[in-house]
Parts: C-alpha cells; sequence; structure tokens
C-alpha cells in the first residue's frame, strides 16, 4: 500500500462516534458543510473549542460571500499546499476546485492558469519559505499592470496562502491520512473512544522508563522549572538589553536544529506536485545566519503588532475576518485545559507563550516584552528540534520527530503544540504581508 503521509495519530485516536456532544455536533456541521468527515476535523476534535473556531473561519474563507471567486480561492489552496508537497491539502483542494466547476485544464500545473494567478507564484513562494523578504514592491507589483488584483483579491489570497502554508504544517505533524477516496489514501478501523484513549495511556506508560533515561526533562521537572522563573521573575527586573540579548541567543542555537532528510523517494515520487510550484529549491533558510551580519532587521512586534496593526488592516480590507483569525489566534494561544501529562491543576501559561514565542523567533519576530530565556529553560531539544522541523520544513517531518518529545505527555498535549505551530506560523507570514500592504498605502 502507497502511504504518503505516515499514519502518526491517525483516525483511531479520535473515532467519529465520540461520546463528546461538543465534538460530535462539530463533526455532522462538518460533514454537512464539506460532505465528508475529513480527517484533519478528526485529529482537531481533540481540541473542540478550537476546532469550532478554525471551522468557522475556514468556512468563510472557502465557501461564503468574499472578493475571490470559488475556483480562484480553491486553486490558491492547491498552490499553497503544493509548496511543501502535502499531497492531503492538495488532493482535497483539487477535488473542491473541480466541484465548483474549475477549468480541469487548470491542474495541469502553472502553464495553464490565467495570468493574474500565475503573478502569484512569487509571493506564494516567498511567503511560504521565507516571509521577511516580502516588501511593498511586490504588492505593487500585483496592483499594477495588465492582469492586477484589487487590494481586497490580493488580501483574500494572501490569508488563503498563509492559511494552506500553516495547514500543511499540521497535517504533516500529526501524520493526517489521506483520504480513503484520494489516490492512495486509506482509513484504519477507528475503535471506540475509550479504546483509543487506553491504547493512548499504554503508549504513554511504556515511554515514561525510557524517558526518564533521556535527557528530556520530564513534567516534574516542567513544573519545577516554571516554578522557579516564575520566583525569579518576581525578584527581578530584566533590562531591554537584556532581553534582546537573549532573544539572539534563542535564534542562534536554532541555527544547530538541522531538519532531517526528505521523505521516502517512493512517497515523493507520488507527492510530487511540482507542476503547481515554480522554484522548486526555494527553501526556508533561517532567519539569523551563522557568521553573517544581517541584512534585514529583526522584526519588532512593538512596532507592527497582529493586535494593534494587522488586526485593523485586514478587517478593513477582507470584512470580518480579521475578527475570525483573532478569534483562533487567540483560542489556540489560550486552550487549556490545566494539565500537563498526568498531573492537574497546572497552569500551563508558561509553556505555552515559550512554544509561541520561539515558533515567531525561526521567522525573526522579536516581542521586546518577553523574556527568551524561558525558552531554552522550557523547551528541550527534542520539542525544539520537532518545532522547527514542522514550522519550516513540514514535508520532513517524521514519525520518529512525533514520538521523540515530550513522551510523558498526552497526544492531545502533542496536538495543541501542532496547533501552535499551526496559528504561530500562519500569524507571522500575515504580519510580513500585511506589514508590506500598510508600506505600500502609505
Amino acid at each position: 500500500m502507497c502511504v504518503c503521509v505516515e499514519a502518526m495519530v491517525a483516525m483511531w485516536i479520535v473515532p467519529p462516534e465520540t461520546d463528546d456532544e461538543q465534538t460530535r455536533q462539530l463533526f455532522v456541521d462538518a460533514f454537512l458543510q464539506n460532505n465528508r468527515l475529513e480527517n484533519i476535523t478528526s485529529v482537531m476534535g481533540f481540541h473542540p473549542q478550537y476546532l469550532e473556531s478554525f471551522l468557522r473561519l475556514q468556512h468563510y474563507l472557502l465557501r461564503l460571500d468574499g472578493p475571490l471567486p470559488q475556483d480562484y480561492r480553491h486553486y490558491i489552496g492547491v498552490m499553497a499546499a503544493a509548496r511543501h508537497q502535502c499531497s492531503y491539502l492538495v488532493d482535497l483542494q483539487e477535488s473542491e476546485f473541480l466541484m465548483q466547476d474549475g477549468d480541469p485544464d487548470w491542474l495541469k500545473g502553472l502553464d495553464y492558469i490565467p495570468q493574474k494567478l500565475k503573478n502569484l507564484c512569487e509571493l506564494n513562494k516567498i511567503l511560504a519559505h521565507r516571509p521577511w523578504l516580502i516588501t511593498k514592491q511586490h504588492i505593487e507589483q500585483l496592483l499594477r499592470g495588465n492582469d492586477s488584483w484589487s487590494l481586497s483579491e490580493l488580501v483574500h489570497a494572501i490569508v488563503l496562502l498563509a492559511h494552506f502554508h500553516s495547514l500543511a504544517s499540521f497535517v504533516f505533524g500529526t501524520g493526517i491520512n489521506l483520504e480513503i477516496d484520494h489516490e492512495c489514501g486509506h482509513t484504519l478501523q477507528p475503535a471506540s473512544l475509550s479504546d483509543g484513549a487506553n491504547d493512548v495511556e499504554a503508549h504513554h506508560s511504556n515511554n515514561v522508563a525510557s524517558s526518564l533515561e533521556s535527557s528530556e526533562p520530564g513534567v516534574e521537572m516542567l513544573m519545577h522549572r516554571m516554578k522557579k522563573i516564575q520566583e525569579a521573575a518576581d525578584l527581578q527586573e530584566i533590562s531591554q538589553e537584556e532581553m534582546k540579548h537573549r532573544f539572539e541567543k534563542v535564534e542562534k542555537q536554532s541555527l544547530e536544529l538541522l531538519p532531517g532528510q526528505s521523505a521516502c523517494s517512493e512517497c515523493l515520487a507520488v507527492s510530487d506536485y511540482a507542476k503547481y510550484r515554480d522554484d522548486p529549491h526555494f527553501h526556508y533558510e533561517d532567519f539569523a545566519k551563522r557568521g553573517e551580519e544581517r541584512t534585514i532587521p529583526t522584526f519588532r512586534a512593538q512596532d507592527y503588532s497582529w493586535e494593534d496593526q494587522g488586526f485593523s488592516l485586514v478587517n478593513r480590507l477582507y470584512s470580518d475576518i480579521g475578527q475570525l483569525l483573532d478569534d483562533k489566534f487567540r483560542m489556540a494561544f489560550n486552550l487549556t485545559y490545566y494539565t500537563m501529562g498526568p498531573q492537574k491543576d497546572v497552569d500551563t501559561s508558561m509553556l505555552r507563550a515559550a512554544i509561541w514565542n520561539y515558533i515567531h523567533c525561526m521567522f525573526g519576530i522579536f516581542h521586546d516584552d518577553y523574556d527568551y530565556g524561558e525558552v531554552n529553560q522550557l523547551l528541550d531539544i527534542r520539542l525544539k528540534s520537532f518545532i522547527k522541523t514542522v514550522t519550516c520544513y513540514p514535508e520532513r517531518t517524521t514519525r520518529k520527530d512525533y514520538d521523540n518529545f515530550w513522551k510523558e505527555f498526552k497526544h492531545s498535549e502533542k496536538v495543541h503544540v501542532c496547533i501552535m505551530v499551526l496559528e504561530a506560523r500562519m500569524q507571522a507570514e500575515l504580519l510580513y504581508a500585511l506589514r508590506a500592504i500598510m508600506k505600500y498605502m502609505t
């Protein structure tokens, strides 16, 4: 059997016949919207509150009235997912494109699409891999001349691109399978939710011993470190210069984390969507390069933030999308059940902030009100390596990457990490693109 994406989490862990009423209703709503219960929906069902905000945003982006026609929306989804060779999303969006009466010739590749869409390729490439390179000139080129975009159309397209780039990270990070009706797709017979939960807990128990023998800090150690950080924060105030130094230290350490090699040749042959990608060798490069002077300044969040600038601009140019995005960002960042592995009544806000800000750090985004020293204390090298791979090179993610980190934690907590990667990455892409639009407009 040919499988292009490894089954890491898989459908049997969150089966459609869940006993949770909120999750069940969301599954029903998703089925009615899409005429299928997609695997991605099932995995996100670990976190029904987040799933609700995700489905609301995606429905608005793809189905409801907006600047772009339906066929353009889904083709842009194909183009975006193809940057990471994400078979799962490309196949889904190809099917949706045809269902919306899209021209089948467009699926032959970029040589067969309208020039207006082809003009989007450069922005798609940069946004997917090195968003800090986006300038107002890129925006200007798309808004002027023949086959130009309107500003509202371009904003709709940018949100679509960022949505599918970051969604590819989630798909690869959680190992979501192709749908059963897709070529090479398969499914597993779902067990009951209780059986699945028992299997998961057994998996955790088997891993605890090996976890304790490794360098990975266990749950109790992480809780101890969070307590120490809080105690230190109450006693000392850190200068802005020291905050910046700690940020740069985390940046430099990220250079040491190299991704694994690409997936097996058989998988790549099946998931090769080169016809949808120009410049296929263009990929992520570390924002901070070893031994080189910075040619692009760090993105200072206090100068251009989502809350103060990005939200209002995107909402003005694409009505209501800002609120839906903001709800989704906040839900991912604030989501908590006050647990860490087997421990209950735990404040996880410090850990969530470390993960979110570490992701932004890899895109050169500096939050001057955050102590980046916490990143190194709370995120061990295995977790950092997983986050970097899923964020920057998602198509290289393996089952081993997923299994290697947080061995005492539940699958739902690992899925939450992937949700945070999705949302922090999407926000980073939007910040760079919206800042370029603002510079074009002023």
